[in-house]
């Protein structure tokens, strides 16, 4: 029994003193020196990274010092870019600790511009050299500036396809650059400068929609005047209506189409207005319909009032019998009955205002010797006393009319007048396209 307990005392005493022996180990293996082989030299790495200084150039003021792996830099610089470059492959170099920047960029002018000087004798050499490939290229780009002018001088065939002056113009430019463009990509192919075209090209992208968005308007009208003289909607001395604009056509240029009022004033409309808006134009139709309104008394026979109105146009002068003058019972009123007048007139002969005039007045007088009566608005009154007899036979008595037989004298004394057509806005077109030598894309 006393063996037993010897031998597990052995056993658990050599159990505590093994994992002692192993941290006792450890601990001798990490104090242990680490040794390098071949590791670069102080001396060694100065050497190297002066060489390196050399090569960068303008780095000539700059000490550099090593001590124990670490890199010490000084000294004022020229070139802030080569002393960058500088430590950056001093804190690659194998046995650098630490780099110590201590440089200074030179604040003196002839410092500054040092660089500048470098950079433009090296593109003043590089020139030189290109020279001879340089003429070559702007030889081929003079050569197709002036093919591409050429053929747009003789351009003229663009209107054989049914362009008009505008659109035959915008084509000739067209085609000249197009032809200056091919030269000036064969000169760019010569001088190997292909990709300088591209990059200017991807640059020109973006300056055209940042342009097409400032002059967003301008592009409008532009083609907008393409359009109008293309499809030429209206000529020259044409009366069209625009939205509530009216007159005389005198001229469509590039931008805008300028019209004469009826007041002799001209009117600018922009041609991306008129190409969106509805337009009438009544020079287009030689004939054209005039209308008035006439009120008469319920108690008017209304047959024999049409009747008499459509007889009287009849005999107008300038009232054309066909188509023939319509009247038409318009509207039934609380105290009139209205009737709308039409009549039918030659613009080049007879003047539609003048014509209209002389039709209410003639309508007019031959109704009131027809003993129609256009009745004033009446009004109910209502009073608190009774109304006095004589005030009532007085008011009864101002009604009263001329006698039939003064009114059927005067009938037939319907004087005809001028209704011949006014060229005076006519006649103010022609002085001013004849004074004035603003473009004009519309032809007599």
């Amino acid at each position: 029994m006393k063996k037993l307990f010897l031998v597990l005392f052995v056993i658990s005493s050599w159990l505590t003193v093994l994992p002692v022996t192993s941290m006792a180990q450890e601990a001798a293996i990490s104090e242990s020196p680490v040794k390098v082989v071949d590791a670069p030299q102080d001396e060694t790495i100065e050497s190297r990274l002066n060489d390196i200084k050399q090569a960068l150039g303008g780095l000539e003021s700059v000490n550099v010092k090593v001590k124990s792996g670490i890199v010490s830099l000084s000294g004022e610089v020229e070139n802030s870019n080569a002393a960058r470059s500088l430590i950056a492959i001093a804190e690659r170099t194998e046995g650098v600790i630490y780099v110590d920047n201590q440089l200074m960029e030179s604040v003196q002018v002839g410092a500054r511009l040092q660089p500048i000087k470098d950079k433009f004798q090296e593109l003043t050499g590089t020139t030189l050299q290109l020279m001879p490939l340089l003429l070559i290229a702007l030889t081929v780009v003079v050569l197709f500036w002036f093919i591409g002018g050429w053929v747009s001088r003789r351009g003229d065939w663009l209107q054989r396809f049914g362009l008009s002056e505008l659109g035959a113009m915008l084509g000739k430019r067209v085609i000249r650059l197009t032809i200056t463009l091919i030269g000036l990509i064969i000169a760019l192919e010569i001088l190997n400068a292909t990709a300088l075209f591209s990059a200017v090209l991807g640059v020109a992208g973006v300056f055209g929609i940042a342009l097409g968005f400032a002059f967003r308007n301008i592009v409008e009208n532009y083609l907008a005047g393409i359009l109008l003289s293309a499809r030429n909607p209206f000529r020259i001395g044409d009366f069209i209506q625009i939205n509530e604009f009216t007159g005389r056509v005198m001229r469509l240029t590039s931008r805008d189409t300028v019209l004469m009022t009826l007041d002799g004033n001209h009117l600018r409309i922009p041609n991306s207005v008129i190409i969106t808006s509805s337009m009438t134009n009544f020079s287009l139709n030689p004939l054209r319909r005039f209308e008035f309104n006439v009120d008469i008394s319920p108690d008017a026979d209304l047959s024999e009032a049409r009747k008499l109105a459509v007889q009287t146009l009849q005999k107008m002068k300038g009232i054309l019998s066909e188509p023939p003058p319509q009247c038409i019972i318009h509207e039934l009123g609380a105290s009139t009955i209205v009737l709308r007048v039409y009549g039918w007139v030659d613009q080049l002969e007879t003047d539609l205002l003048k014509a209209r005039s002389e039709g209410i007045r003639f309508v007019k007088e031959s109704f009131d010797a027809a003993a129609i009566v256009m009745p004033e608005p009446s009004y109910r009154l209502r009073l608190e006393s009774a109304v006095p007899d004589a005030v009532a036979t007085a008011d009864s008595a101002t009604f009263d009319t001329a006698p039939r037989q003064q009114r059927e004298q005067k009938s037939d004394a319907l004087e005809q007048v001028d209704v011949s057509a006014d060229d005076t806005i006519d006649k103010q077109v022609d002085a001013e396209l004849r004074s004035s030598d603003e473009q004009n894309l519309l032809k007599n």
